[in-house]
């Protein structure tokens, strides 16, 4: 087995990020908490996946610290912990916008 590479923390924290919101499912979800917190139904209903899997992206995204969890009564709310996300998605979406990037993929 080679040696594998040992990099800065810093660049490990942000692969982690950038792993956790690599999935359109999780873009999704994490962008609708940036404008305010909500149930995992709500969360199930906007991506139009199952509650067991919608569940499943959560933790990946909890893990990264993007969003957090909060138990309230019955149910437990969601919310962005990473609100500078907010403006990564903006810029991401301008410059597919305007590179058109769309119509290589």
């Amino acid at each position: 087995q080679k040696n594998m590479a040992k990099f800065p923390e810093i660049y490990e924290g942000q692969a982690k990020i950038f792993k956790a919101i690599g999935h359109p499912a999780r873009l999704m979800m994490a962008e609708a908490l940036l404008e305010g917190p909500k149930t995992v139904t709500e969360l199930a209903a906007l991506v139009q996946l199952e509650m067991p899997t919608v569940s499943r992206h959560l933790a990946v995204l909890k893990e990264a610290q993007i969003v957090k969890s909060e138990k309230k009564s019955n149910s437990i709310i969601y919310s962005a912990e990473m609100s500078c996300l907010k403006s990564f998605l903006q810029c991401s979406k301008n410059f597919i916008s305007m590179s058109r990037i769309t119509k290589k993929l």
